[in-house]
């Protein structure tokens, strides 16, 4: 049969397999190290025969983003075997590739421990170096059952009869490794040797295909990678991950708390952190108004009836808690849109007066379920730096671009890059293809107006319309999805919302949802993150320490936290009678910028000596050019985006 084989136009036997035919067009080695290969559109085994309609086939390597995937799903089945070795009685359900690595869900009398984990780990590698063959066959459903059906596999057969009502496929496929027999779409490595690099990591609980009415499962991670530098470059990125943990910095650096008795997802702002987030939205109504916005407050709650005519009681209704009052069914918001949309109906506007540009720091409720609450990052409460701008569709390009921007210089003071892509409409949603078309072409024109690239994400968008999705990132090369701007022609329809055109008659506006960090509470745990808990200097929450040696310099240290308090910084004085060398450790465990050392030399030249979290110390100075240097590097960030900083109103004493 006539093939092209990487780029090779070739003649290749009839009965022929996939690798054999892979050989005629590359080196051994190359051949040795391809792990399956592609033919067409679909990936296949090595060891399969080559299909007779493939018109072009190319090698996978385990390297590859997919040869990384298969090597994850054969370290999934490689560690079911494992298990099943070790403990006969457990029951297998499935084990995908995810992001991270791999997992297997498992049913087993008691919770596996992490001296289990170990042994299973063990078990692998002896696996491993068996070298044993991943092999595939086809049966058809009643043989599928027998065989699983002995092997007292019944999540097997409950998958098998789901497989066959859903696709109507009369044959499923299995792959063989050793003892070990799994339903499997397949494909998978052609040997368990080539898994170079593997690494169990933990244990959770998961419900069987994640509903909670069905049983509890065991879940056990994995990660593997393509060689075992890889692997380790992925386990020292996870222990630097979890220095950066907010949760832990935030307990360290008392900035927020949860409890319990409060319920999951809500947090406690303790001082500190409610000075941070204070600033922060400081400089995000400074920076609104600025830019035009007006400054908006909804209610938290609003009648059943707008969120039916909104579409959010039929599409989102799962996301929202409801509450009643005098017999009449509430939805606490999980947006603000309704209010502001209810805000630009009030009175009659004029095409002369559009656009309108409503901002609220928006306190908002959305159902998560426990299992995925973390701390900042996915909560119940938040606050959104929400804004929805009404205009005139000739004016939808510029409000876009507008907000692009406005997204660049924020992001530029916070020291993120970001980059963008549009979400496009999802299965479940509202709205005419023509209105969905007008608002996807509207962001993609504005987009490509001002240069910037993006990538398409296929039904991710709203369910009212489609979105520019904002992606920062951050010092570990995380992905953060922070800024959103959406594009809805379809709530001013059903909201009857109108402007009073040139010509005298009533005309629709467009609307325009759109945060810039999106949730506070999110952003500020990214923040975090992001500098390990060293916030920066215009943001951290005490930007310099006094720090006295004996008692005999406490009258001075108070003298100089009035004067840098005067001047708008954000200092504290460490008066106890506790040993210099602790409360310096202690103020470097607290991330404080500056630690102002002053002893008996310093009370009498009326300076002190200026310590650095970042090491340049500066070295002996006046409290005055203490003052002009902090603020001088405070302002330096918003230079960037052409802004001013001014925050000496919060200060601390």
């Amino acid at each position: 049969m006539h093939i092209e084989v990487a780029g090779k136009a070739l003649d290749v036997a009839e009965g022929a397999t996939v690798a054999q035919a892979l050989a005629l067009a590359l080196s051994g080695k190359q051949v040795k190290s391809a792990v399956c290969a592609r033919c067409g559109d679909a990936l296949v085994d090595l060891s399969c025969p080559l299909p007779a309609d493939c018109p072009t086939l190319e090698p996978i390597f385990a390297e590859s983003p997919e040869g990384l995937t298969l090597t994850r799903h054969s370290a999934a089945h490689i560690m079911a075997e494992a298990v099943k070795r070790l403990f006969p009685e457990a029951k297998v359900t499935i084990g995908p590739a995810i992001d991270s690595g791999f997992y297997y869900d498992f049913e087993y009398s008691r919770p596996f421990t992490p001296e289990d984990l170990v042994a299973i780990e063990t078990e692998m590698t002896r696996i491993v170096g068996k070298n044993e063959d991943f092999t595939r066959s086809e049966l058809t459903l009643d043989e599928a059952r027998t065989v699983f059906g002995h092997m007292g596999e019944t999540y097997k057969i409950e998958l098998i009869d789901d497989i066959a009502e859903r696709t109507g496929a009369k044959t499923v496929s299995i792959y063989k490794n050793g003892g070990f027999v799994d339903l499997c779409r397949g494909p998978h490595l052609p040997r368990t040797g080539m898994l170079k690099a593997f690494k169990l990591m933990s244990v959770a609980g998961a419900y069987w295909r994640g509903d909670e009415r069905n049983p509890m499962l065991q879940r056990i991670y994995g990660t593997a990678f393509a060689s075992p530098k890889d692997l380790a470059k992925y386990l020292t990125y996870l222990e630097e991950a979890k220095k950066r943990d907010h949760r832990k910095l935030g307990t360290q650096l008392d900035l927020f708390s949860f409890h319990e008795d409060v319920g999951g997802g809500m947090a406690l702002w303790h001082p500190k952190g409610a000075l941070v987030r204070t600033i922060i939205e400081d400089f995000e109504r400074k920076e609104h108004l600025k830019r035009g916005y007006d400054i908006v407050v909804g209610p938290q709650i609003l009648k059943k009836e707008l969120w039916e005519r909104s579409g959010h009681y039929e599409n989102y209704r799962e996301n929202m808690y409801f509450t009643e009052i005098d017999e009449v069914e509430y939805g606490i918001k999980p947006m603000n849109c309704l209010a502001h949309m209810l805000i630009f109906k009030s009175k009659t506007r004029s095409y002369r007066d559009l656009p309108h540009r409503y901002f609220e720091l928006g306190v908002v409720h959305r159902h998560e379920k426990s299992g995925v609450l973390h701390g900042l990052l996915r909560v119940r409460q938040f606050t959104q730096d929400d804004a929805h701008i009404l205009c005139r569709p000739d004016q939808l390009r510029d409000e876009i671009v507008g907000v692009v921007n406005f997204v660049r210089d924020v992001m530029g003071v916070f020291g993120f890059d970001f980059t963008a892509e549009i979400s496009t409409r999802p299965d479940k949603s509202i709205g005419s293809d023509e209105d969905w078309d007008r608002a996807t072409d509207a962001l993609k024109n504005a987009l490509d107006s001002i240069g910037l690239a993006y990538e398409i994400n296929e039904g991710d968008g709203a369910f009212y319309g489609p979105k520019i999705d904002i992606k920062i990132k951050d010092a570990l090369e995380r992905s953060w999805q922070c800024a959103t701007i959406q594009c809805d022609f379809t709530l001013p329809e059903r909201f009857d919302l109108a402007y009073v055109g040139q010509d005298g008659n009533r005309h629709r506006p467009v609307m325009l949802h759109r945060v810039i960090l999106g949730s506070v509470e999110r952003f500020i745990g990214v923040l975090i993150e992001h500098c390990a808990g060293a916030l920066p200097l215009w943001l951290a929450p005490v930007q310099a320490r006094i720090v006295t040696v004996t008692d005999a310099q406490n009258e001075y240290a108070e003298k100089v936290l009035q004067f840098l308090t005067k001047k708008g910084i954000r200092a504290e004085a460490d008066t106890r009678n506790e040993k210099l060398g602790y409360k310096i450790r202690e103020a470097q465990m607290e991330k404080i910028p500056f630690m102002l050392v002053t002893g008996d030399k310093e009370v009498a030249a009326e300076t002190v000596n200026v310590r650095s979290r970042l090491g340049d110390d500066p070295g002996e100075m006046s409290p005055e050019a203490l003052a002009n240097l902090i603020v001088a590097a405070c302002e330096e960030p918003f230079k960037r985006g052409g802004m001013s900083y001014n925050f000496s109103t919060f200060r601390t004493s």
